[in-house]
């Protein structure tokens, strides 16, 4: 299989050879009609010299012909004329001349050239055109050439020119060659990098990088292809550690649920209500976690059913607080509703949208240890923010981009209190849930927070 530098260097050098060549034979064709228009300007007046010297020495156009005109080369000169005297009487004629001047108008066939003695005119040379010369005679016989084939002098002028003609197209071919494969490599360098580095990607080494050469349409290409790389690295990276992730948080209530009935199997337990209770909250537990992987299995495959109806933002946001009122006021943390009475309705699932909210104060009473929690709304241009913002250890400004990740934790920089909910409370998932949740109703949620100072979730939907 040719390389594609192959194929673009082959292009390259056929385009020059058709360049090359058509340039050479307009430039060897306009060179010969130049130059025999030069030599046919020359000969013309050669023979109107001639023919004016002749007429001055012998004062009339006596034996003009065969004193004169059967000369070399004065007889090729005059193959082409006809020549009438002052009173329109021929002295010789290669074609017939008219009585009258049409003949010198006649379709532009033919040229007339006044012969001039001591300021008096003492003829008419009529001189036969180009277009003339492939019309035959009268007689029936060809024309007799215009002008006569270059030789010596003039035959080496004409070689000459179209030597240096060959030698230069020679030289362009070569470098217009040249030139057409070092493009050609340049061009598909970057191909050849993307290339090795596709191959390398279906081998599993999905952490591929190309150096990107240029600003162009392949440079994009690569600076594509980096980020599809980069991409894909991460989602890889990420499916792997939520595999892990989901193992150990099936494997924990799975174990507990084992160990107490193996225990009331073998008579080594008692049956009780409060260890009927700790199965029965794994139970849960495990139910909760299918329950959010189905929410966001149907949230990936764009089969999220939503029920939409149109809501006041300030009633959406006070069932939420009243639902976590008991909560917050047993932690002593105080939860208010920050909202104006005129808002815009919006069109959402009430049950959605208060499974997001939900989630959102659940984790600000599970990191805020003291301060508050307020739910507030405002009317922007054609949408409304809806916001939950606390006063908790906050979120580190590394972890940020990754808050909405599946199974994700920032455990390591927001510490919960010990007095709040288990950690067995949290599927990990709550917030990929409402992101899913959010931009299934085409809205948007975003995050800003600060170590220590508090977190402030947005959401942002259409009015």
């Amino acid at each position: 299989m040719r390389s594609l530098a192959f194929k673009l260097t082959l292009a390259f050098l056929l385009i020059g050879v058709v360049g090359i060549t058509v340039f050479g034979v307009l430039v060897a064709r306009r060179t010969q009609t130049e130059f025999n228009r030069f030599l046919s300007t020359r000969d013309q007046n050669i023979l109107v010299n001639a023919l004016t010297d002749y007429f001055d020495q012998h004062n009339g156009w006596q034996d003009v012909t065969t004193q004169l005109l059967n000369r070399p080369p004065l007889i090729f000169y005059s193959s082409n004329t006809s020549l009438i005297d002052a009173n329109r009487k021929v002295i010789y004629a290669n074609f017939p001349v008219p009585s009258d001047d049409s003949l010198a108008n006649s379709a532009n066939q033919y040229e007339r050239v006044t012969l001039q003695a001591a300021g008096n005119v003492v003829g008419y040379l009529y001189v036969r055109s180009a277009e003339d010369n492939i019309n035959p005679k009268a007689d029936g016989q060809p024309a007799p050439p215009l002008r006569r084939p270059p030789s010596g002098v003039e035959g080496d002028f004409i070689g000459r020119v179209m030597g240096a003609a060959i030698t230069s197209g020679i030289i362009a071919m070569v470098m217009a060659l040249g030139l057409g494969y070092f493009l050609a490599r340049t061009l598909t360098r970057s191909v050849r990098q993307l290339t090795v580095a596709t191959r390398a990607m279906a081998g599993g080494q999905l952490d591929q990088q190309v150096p990107v050469h240029s600003q162009d349409e392949i440079g994009e290409l690569a600076q594509s292809f980096n980020q599809m790389s980069a991409d894909l690295s991460r989602a890889s990276q990420a499916r792997k550690q939520m595999t892990a992730d989901l193992a150990h948080d099936l494997r924990t209530p799975l174990s507990i649920l084992r160990g107490y009935t193996e225990g009331l199997k073998e008579g080594r337990l008692d049956g009780s209500l409060k260890l009927y209770d700790i199965m029965h909250g794994e139970v849960e537990h495990l139910q909760r976690l299918v329950e959010d992987l189905r929410t966001l299995s149907l949230a990936d495959a764009s089969e999220l059913t939503l029920n939409k109806r149109a809501v006041d933002p300030r009633a959406l946001l006070e069932r939420t607080a009243l639902a976590y009122f008991m909560q917050a006021e047993a932690q002593a943390i105080t939860l208010t509703v920050d909202a104006p009475e005129n808002l815009p309705s919006i069109s959402v699932d009430t049950d959605r949208m208060t499974q997001v909210l939900n989630n959102l104060v659940s984790n600000a009473l599970r990191y805020t240890s003291h301060g508050e929690i307020v739910l507030g709304a405002q009317s922007d241009p054609g949408q409304i923010r809806l916001t939950v913002r606390d006063t908790g250890s906050g979120i580190a400004a590394e972890e940020l981009p990754y808050v909405f990740d599946r199974f994700y934790r920032a455990d390591k920089s927001r510490q919960r209190d010990t007095n709040t909910a288990s950690d067995s409370d949290s599927s990990g998932l709550g917030l990929a849930i409402a992101k899913a949740i959010v931009e299934a109703h085409g809205g948007s949620i975003s995050v800003q927070s600060q170590p220590n100072q508090g977190t402030t979730f947005t959401i942002a939907i259409s009015a």
